[in-house]
Parts: C-alpha cells; sequence; structure tokens
C-alpha cells in the first residue's frame, strides 16, 4: 500500500452537521476520478471528536504528487463551512488488482495489466506507453512496461538500455531496470538491426514466454506496449494476456480515427474496459513565432470518445522536444518531470488509473458513520 499523509490544522469547530459535512464532500467533483469521492467510495472514515473534523481518504490509483493539493482544497471547503474552524485531512492511496477477461488469471508478480493500443502505427503509441509508465512510477506506483512489438521493439531505446537481461534460475528472466520501471523486450535478445522474419504463431509463442517467464518485482502497473494494428497476432493478445484495462492512442486525422476505432471494438469483443482516449498530435506551436495549428484535424480523440461513451484521458501536442528526448533514451517525464508536457503525461496516468480503480465497484458508496463525541 502507498501512503502518503497530509494533515492541516485550523482552529476549533462549533455546530456544524453530519448534513454539511456530507453535502460538502458531495459536491466536490474529484478531477481525476471524473465524480465525488463519496460515490468512488473513497471516503473511508470522517470523524467528529474534541473539536476536531477527521476525514480519511483512500484512492485507488497512485497521487504521490497530488496528495498534497488534494488534502489542501478539501482543508479549505471543510473550513469554508459554517461553524467549522478545524480540519484534519488524511490521503492514502491503495491499488488493487482489479477483474480481467472471463477465464484469465492475473499474471504473478502483477496486480494490473494496462494496454496502450492504436490500431495502426505512426500514431505515437510507443512514446505515450513509456512516459504514462514513468508517469505512474513517478506518483508512487512500481511499474513496469512490457514491449509486445516483436517485428520493432522501441522501448530499449526509448529508456536508455542495452545489454542483456539476466536470470537467476536459469528458467526466469529479470527484466531491466530503466529511469525505475521495470521492462522486458525482444530487443534485448536479438542485435537490433536483424530483423525478425517470423511468422503470426512464432511471434505469438515468443511473445507469451515473454510475459510468462519474466520474473516481474510486484508490480502495481503493468503497461503493454501493444504492436500496431488489430490482426491475428493483436487479438490472441488481448483474449491470452489478462488486461485490466486498455488506453486507445489516436491523432485527430480522420484516417487515424478510423483505425482507433478497430482497436477498441477488439477490445470490447474480449470483454477488456476501455479506460479511455489519448489524443496525440493534437496541436502544433511553432518554436519561432508561437502560431498554433492543428495540422492533424481538431476534435478527433474527443469525437471518438463521445460516439464510444468513454473518456478522454488528454491530449498531448506535436513538439520536437519530445522526439529528441525519448530518441536520447530519456523521456519527457523523466528528462523534464516539472515540465507541462511531463505534466500532461501524469494527468493521463491519473485519469486513467482512476478509471480503471472505478470499474466493478459500486459506485452508490455510503458515507461511513459520523461520530460526534463530546
Amino acid at each position: 500500500m502507498l501512503k502518503c499523509r497530509v494533515i492541516y490544522d485550523a482552529a476549533s469547530m462549533n455546530d456544524v452537521s453530519r448534513e454539511q459535512i456530507e453535502a460538502a464532500l458531495r459536491g466536490w467533483q474529484e478531477p481525476y476520478l471524473g465524480t465525488d469521492l463519496a460515490s468512488a467510495n473513497a471516503v473511508h472514515g470522517i470523524e467528529v471528536k474534541d473539536g476536531r473534523v477527521f476525514v480519511e481518504l483512500e484512492l485507488g490509483y497512485p497521487a504521490k504528487g497530488y496528495a498534497q493539493e488534494l488534502a489542501d482544497t478539501l482543508r479549505a471547503l471543510l473550513e469554508a463551512l459554517p461553524g467549522m474552524r478545524k480540519a484534519v485531512v488524511q490521503v492514502e492511496t491503495r491499488i488493487l488488482s482489479h477483474p480481467v477477461q472471463h477465464n484469465l488469471k492475473p499474471l504473478p508478480g502483477v496486480k494490473n495489466i494496462i494496454a496502450v493500443a492504436s490500431g495502426k502505427g505512426g500514431v505515437g503509441k510507443s512514446t505515450v506507453a513509456v512516459n504514462l509508465a514513468l508517469a505512474l512510477s513517478q506518483d508512487g506506483a512500481r511499474t513496469g512496461i512490457l514491449d509486445a512489438d516483436i517485428y520493432g521493439p522501441s522501448q530499449p531505446r526509448m529508456l536508455g538500455l542495452t545489454g542483456r537481461p539476466s536470470t537467476k534460475d536459469g528458467k526466469r528472466i529479470v527484466p531491466m531496470l530503466g529511469h525505475g520501471v521495470q521492462c522486458m523486450s525482444v530487443g534485448f535478445l536479438v542485435d537490433q538491426e536483424t530483423p525478425m522474419v517470423w511468422r503470426g504463431p512464432m511471434v505469438t509463442q515468443a511473445l507469451m514466454q515473454l510475459i510468462g517467464d519474466t520474473d516481474w518485482d510486484a508490480l502495481d502497473y503493468l503497461i503493454v506496449d501493444m504492436p500496431p494494428g488489430t490482426g491475428d497476432i493483436q487479438l490472441t493478445l488481448a483474449q491470452r494476456v489478462p488486461v485490466s484495462g486498455a488506453v486507445i492512442v489516436t491523432t485527430p486525422q480522420e484516417i487515424a480515427l478510423l483505425d482507433a476505432r478497430k482497436g477498441l471494438k477488439m477490445f470490447q469483443k474480449v470483454e477488456v474496459g476501455i479506460l479511455g482516449i489519448v489524443e496525440n498530435m493534437s496541436t502544433h506551436v511553432c518554436s519561432k513565432c508561437g502560431h498554433e495549428e492543428h495540422i492533424f484535424g481538431e476534435g478527433g480523440g474527443e469525437r471518438l470518445a463521445r460516439q464510444y461513451g468513454v473518456r478522454l484521458l488528454g491530449s498531448l501536442p506535436l513538439d520536437g522536444s519530445i522526439r529528441e528526448q525519448t530518441d536520447g533514451g530519456n523521456p519527457s517525464v523523466a528528462a523534464n518531470p516539472k515540465g507541462a508536457i511531463a505534466q500532461r503525461y501524469r494527468d493521463i496516468a491519473r485519469r486513467a488509473t482512476a478509471q480503471l480503480a472505478l470499474a466493478g465497484k459500486d459506485y452508490v458508496g455510503a458515507f461511513p458513520r459520523i461520530v460526534i463525541e463530546e
């Protein structure tokens, strides 16, 4: 369990009522969950004792870099109530395993697998995948990434990793570590200039071995960078790998959206929940004049999300620094964690894992009993 405790004290409290506390928390929508904290079953305790209001929250997604902001916001919210002069807010994160496809069992050492797919190549899926993995790691989650693209593995280069992985027992492979993220890729096992001239069944078998024979070390999330397309290999992976949820990457261009729809429907057919859409290359800002232009179209990701009733997790710019940093083995979230682009990736990662945290839960969360002692 990840814990981040933030406690704020104001002064004392007079006659604030249960209804006021409840209404205040129900009336505020948490931005990453997209709903109020009570409906998300995130309120785990409210206690009024000795002139102090104590609120205990438990988030189901990693939020190390956000817990203080959340506690600060709720403190201000509660202290604005009539008669309220003291509030204590405790924020914890507890990441659980979530349901996978019917008849599949979770992977040993991995709580949740999130597939990042596109339906076609060239939309920046691998770059999104590696930055999401890094963002989750920075937010306190134990994270890994599996490069499932046998024909064109890119994660070793993106994470700045070279050499071959080791093994402890001659049977299971120890994943390599890049920027704090566990990584496995066929790119570690073959020369990077050697083409993989394999037919579909060989590729599928190799991937299943990579997944099953890797000794993942207590991961909260394993990000799977899916190969582009929706053919036999992708469908087999979606059917045989225990996936908790999928993120679809597209550009605003209509051609990319057509293929993104195919990828989305493929996961729906195998009963994998869609966590949301990421619109990559949504806009370009000229580095010389500052002019902003939607060179691949505008609003495509939002239309796709609305059409299928899923969430638009966020949009990312077409920015030269993203390409340069990733090519150099130092992706944006690692290269400039305080930058605006890194923050976009963190927002997307939090929204995606917040959607996963809501999956399979009873949203009509009853408030815990409020105890008032003299």
